[in-house]
Parts: C-alpha cells; sequence; structure tokens
C-alpha cells in the first residue's frame, strides 16, 4: 500500500489530526495554492463536546459525527487518507505512516489529547474513558447491560454495584455525565425499569479540588455544585481517587465505594509522535510551540490545537486545550502558511477568550462570558444554541435539534440500545 499523492508542483502542507484543529486549517486551505493531504486513523470528524450524550442515550452517535471525504467533495487540492503515523523523520521532510511514507513542504501535527490515567495502570484497566465515539458507545453498552443484570440479580450488594455509578473528574465532561446519569435516574428508570428501585442508584462524582468546574468563574462552580446536589448526586470534593480494582473505587481519605462502573474523565494528555526533537516536549505530552505555531527545533514543523503548549502574556502557564484555541490557532496558522509562501513575515497568535460553559442536566447550565456570567435555564438554551451552531452538517443539525426537543417534550428517548460489536468466531 501507499499514499498515491500525485506530485502536482504545488508546496504540500500535510496535517496529522481530523479534530477540531486540523479540520479548521484543511478547510481555510482548502482554495488555497497548496496541496493538502489530512491524514487520521478515522475516516470521520469527531465532535467531542457532545461524546456523553451518545454515551447517555440522548443521542445517536452520526449525529455527531462527519465523514472527512463529504466535507472536501468540491475541493480537489485537499486529499484525505486514513492511516496511522508511526514517526516524523524531519532530516527527509516525510513522515512514516501504516501505509508508506509521505513527504512535505510543511508539516502541521493536530493529533489533540487523549485520557489521562496519572499512571495508575489498574485504574486504566478497569475505568471506563469517554475521548471517541467508539468509548461513548461502549459506556452506553455497559450502562444498559447492568441495568438488566440488576432487573434479576438476587443478591441485594451486587444488584447494587450493577446500579451505583462513580464519575471522577469535575471538569465539564464529568459534571454533564454525572447531570446526565441524574436526569436518567429520574425520568428513565421509571418508564423502562419500573421493577427497579431507583433510589437504589447512587451517583458519585469525586473531583480533586475544593470546588467543581475550578477553570471556571467561582459563581459557576457554585451553580453547578447546587444543581448537581439538587439532583441527587453524591459529590466527593477535594479528594482523588487512588485505585480502583473492578469492584472498588479506593478514595485518598479512605473511604470506599464498591461499584461496576468508573467513568473517568480525570484530565487529559497529549498524543505522541516519534522523531521529533527532545525539546519540543514538555509536560502532559504537549509540543512546546513559538508565537506562530512552530514546534520548538524544527523549521517547517506546526502544532495547533490541544497538543501545542504555546504562552502568551495572559496565559503564562499554557492556553486551554478546549475548541476555541484550536479553532483560532488553526485560522491563524492558516493566514501564516500563505504569508510564509510570499516570503512575509508570519503573524504571532493571540488568543481570544469567548468563554466557557457547561450544562447540568435539563434547563441547568453555567455559561461565563468575558463580559457576562449567568446561570440556570437561559444559560441551558445559550449552551445548546452554541453547539447546535458548532455541529459540522445541515442534516447532523437537524436531526439533533430534533432530538432534543423530541427529548425535552417527552422526557424520554429511543436511543437506550445495547448494540454489541460483530466479531468473527474463530
Amino acid at each position: 500500500m501507499h499514499f498515491n499523492i500525485p506530485e502536482t508542483g504545488q508546496a504540500r502542507v500535510v496535517i496529522i489530526g481530523g479534530g477540531f484543529a486540523g479540520l479548521t486549517l484543511a478547510r481555510k486551505l482548502a482554495k488555497s495554492p497548496f496541496q493538502v493531504v489530512l491524514i487520521d486513523k478515522n475516516n470521520y470528524h469527531q465532535f467531542q463536546p457532545l461524546f456523553y450524550q451518545v454515551a447517555m442515550a440522548g443521542l445517536e452517535p452520526s449525529s455527531i459525527v462527519f465523514p472527512l471525504r463529504k466535507v472536501f467533495q468540491n475541493n480537489k487540492n485537499v486529499l484525505v487518507r486514513v492511516t496511522k503515523v508511526l514517526n516524523i523523520a524531519p532530516e527527509r521532510n516525510e513522515i512514516e505512516t501504516e501505509i508508506g511514507n509521505l513527504r512535505y513542504d510543511y508539516l502541521v501535527i493536530a493529533i489533540g489529547a487523549d485520557t489521562n490515567w496519572f499512571g495508575n495502570e489498574r485504574v486504566r484497566s478497569h475505568a471506563i474513558p469517554m475521548k471517541s465515539v467508539s468509548e461513548a458507545l461502549y459506556l452506553r453498552n455497559t450502562i444498559f447491560e447492568d441495568y438488566e443484570k440488576a432487573v434479576t440479580a438476587d443478591n441485594p450488594e451486587q444488584r447494587q454495584r450493577y446500579l451505583d455509578i462513580v464519575v471522577v473528574g469535575g471538569g465539564p465532561t464529568g459534571v454533564e455525565v454525572a447531570g446526565s446519569l441524574a436526569e436518567m435516574k429520574r425520568h428513565i428508570i421509571p418508564k423502562d425499569y419500573s421493577d427497579l428501585n431507583r433510589d437504589e442508584i447512587n451517583i458519585h462524582l469525586v473531583h480533586g479540588d475544593p470546588r467543581l468546574l475550578n477553570t471556571m468563574s467561582p459563581k459557576a462552580s457554585a451553580a453547578a455544585e447546587k444543581f448537581l446536589r439538587d439532583l441527587g448526586v453524591q459529590l466527593w470534593l477535594d479528594k482523588v481517587v487512588t485505585d480502583y480494582d473492578g469492584e472498588t473505587v479506593q478514595v485518598d481519605d479512605g473511604s470506599t465505594i464498591r461499584t461496576d462502573k468508573v467513568i473517568w474523565a480525570a484530565g487529559i494528555t497529549g498524543n505522541t509522535l516519534s522523531g521529533l526533537p527532545t525539546e519540543a516536549l514538555t509536560r502532559g505530552n504537549r509540543l512546546v510551540v513559538d508565537p506562530v505555531n512552530r514546534v520548538n527545533g524544527t523549521g517547517n514543523i506546526f502544532a495547533i490545537g490541544d497538543i501545542a503548549f504555546q504562552t502568551e502574556e495572559k496565559f503564562p502557564k499554557g492556553h486551554p486545550q478546549v475548541a476555541q484555541v484550536a479553532i483560532q490557532q488553526a485560522k491563524n496558522l492558516a493566514a501564516n502558511l500563505l504569508l510564509l509562501r510570499q516570503q512575509r513575515e508570519p503573524r504571532d497568535f493571540r488568543y481570544k477568550d469567548l468563554g466557557s460553559m457547561a450544562t447540568i442536566g435539563r434547563n441547568r447550565a453555567v455559561v461565563d462570558l468575558p463580559f457576562w456570567r449567568f446561570q440556570g435555564a437561559f444559560a441551558w438554551l445559550v449552551w445548546l444554541f452554541v453547539h447546535l451552531f458548532s455541529i459540522l452538517g445541515l442534516k447532523n443539525k437537524i436531526f439533533i435539534f430534533l432530538n432534543w426537543v423530541w427529548n425535552y417534550l417527552t422526557y424520554d428517548q429511543s436511543l437506550r440500545l445495547v448494540i454489541k460489536p460483530w466479531r468473527r468466531k474463530p
């Protein structure tokens, strides 16, 4: 196998990663003089902020993914290749992949981040992450399989382990998952599992900081805590999970929680690629870049999005690893690549913070804008509008909107399915 990329005489920009950063950059260069090669291990873009809604049976997976090739159907200078990158060879201006080597004039690394297990391999082998659509589907299957087991369990202690869920991490993902689980307990369990006592279901959220959403304002944190407590979520604040063996969660204060399900949303760490200069790697596996997103120790390799570690006066510890940073960096880099082609000076990146938000169940959300901070039902509507607007594809927008309206009016979803992947028998 090989790339089968034609040599057209155009300068070639190779982008590794089809997330928010990589896809935005490719779209901005779609009508440029460059030949653009977009590489990803999947043939689709994933809308990460709504993974939890797939996991909680609120949306179907196809609503939050979009085929990469469909984006560039009318852009012949953008070529999509699905493969895994194995190594970068800067001395040859090449990347090495599972389908062969590819030359580049400019290389852009936008490989994002994955779940951070903080070196705890036993937790990693038993807990459930949520950094991809497939992981979200696995979580959905596990939740409803365990409810089915709980219905027929004779042993009260075993039934309790099937029902109880521990969420680790009180950032936006953890808070949104816990809120959705509480809504499911309140509205779905009495309908689908009337022979279960919903009051037996305990949802625990363990967070290693005194306040939830600690990157947002204290007012947003306090509101999120109140919303979750009102929904019946048991909060373990300023506590750290030290171990989980598949049955019992160990907390650093000596407490334990018996459960068969731990959802891990406690942090992220950068994905890795070999071949880059050692001075480029910093904490969290991020790549140190200069003000124009050029990777330290290189001349024509750039990094954008979650993988890039870039400081400026307002962000001395690096930019937050959120979609807006990735999108803005991609737009700036697209303009810079055109400037470099014209042998002009590139412009430094400056992040414009547009705010942050999180939703905690129906009619509950927190929004921090640069000029206004608010919580409650209006914040929830703003959250819905922003995320709906950000989704790729008109069809996806319509399907998600219809799903949300139906769920809101009926307190019900029709996606509570356990779909197991088929495996060929040996």
